[in-house]
């Protein structure tokens, strides 16, 4: 990868449900290789995470990690924000506390939210539309009180969905490493709207995964369709983890993003 031709950005990235910065161990150095600083978070009970998942019962306690780093951008600059598959709504809560620290966020195969429904209603949608047969040994246990809705992804959901063109060593990584999680829904039937002066503000890249078994084109499409972007790009031979499968389209994607927003 040559170097970065335009000044160096700096990306910070979050990961999506169960999952933790691990997952950005290929993007990292290729992104550095560019010449761009990239810094993956795992959010709170995620990753290296020291917090269990019973000390985190909302979207803001699971996204502490986000925020304590975006609070620390200098007020001349400005991050590039990735959030990945259900990451997209830490992304988003990121976008509606600050953003005038981010230049631009990219919806990696992500859940993305709107600011004109409820905070729940992208997954609420997403929920109706996956077969219950679709979550495989995924499994949905209650912690806490009152209960919130924990997800916790079996082997074969793993191998099967999450990581199915990915290589044996990443989904080898991925059942050393996933820890249970949550989409935190009861919290999100109870928030408020993101904000069209604060969200809505920030611009959107969506980055579609072709192959995604888990979160399918079609329904990617449709969330860009309820919620449009200002530039959408796809990469082909990607399964629902990208920076397994295809590390080298993904980092020229992101530099394609840093070029044009820079």
């Amino acid at each position: 990868m040559a170097a970065a031709a335009v000044p160096p950005q700096h990306f910070v990235a979050v990961h999506g449900v169960g999952h933790g910065a691990w997952v950005y161990y290929k993007l990292k150095p290729r992104i550095e290789a560019a010449g761009h600083r990239f810094t993956p978070i795992s959010l709170a009970a995620a990753g290296n995470s020291p917090k269990k998942l019973e000390e985190v019962r909302s979207l803001h306690d699971y996204t502490v990690p986000l925020l304590e780093v975006l609070a620390e951008v200098p007020e001349d600059e400005k991050v590039i924000l990735i959030g990945h598959s259900g990451g997209g709504y830490a992304a988003a809560f990121g976008m509606e506390k600050y953003p005038e620290k981010i230049k631009v966020a990219v919806f990696l195969n992500a859940l993305m939210p709107d600011s004109k429904n409820k905070p729940s209603y992208v997954i609420d949608e997403y929920l109706a539309r996956t077969p219950p047969e679709a979550w495989m040994d995924t499994q949905f246990p209650s912690y806490g009180e009152p209960p919130i809705t924990a997800l916790v992804v079996g082997p074969k959901f793993i191998s099967e969905s999450l990581y199915n063109l990915s290589p044996i060593e990443d989904i080898a990584l991925g059942h050393l490493s996933v820890r249970p999680g949550s989409l935190f829904m009861e919290d999100l039937a109870t928030m408020d709207k993101f904000s069209d002066e604060k969200f809505g503000s920030v611009p959107r890249v969506y980055v579609i995964s072709a192959e995604d078994k888990t979160i399918p084109p079609d329904y990617q499409r449709w969330m860009i369709e309820n919620n449009p972007v200002e530039e959408v790009k796809e990469i082909k031979g990607a399964d629902h983890m990208p920076m397994f499968t295809q590390p080298d389209a993904l980092c020229k994607c992101m530099v394609e993003i840093a070029e044009k927003y820079a």
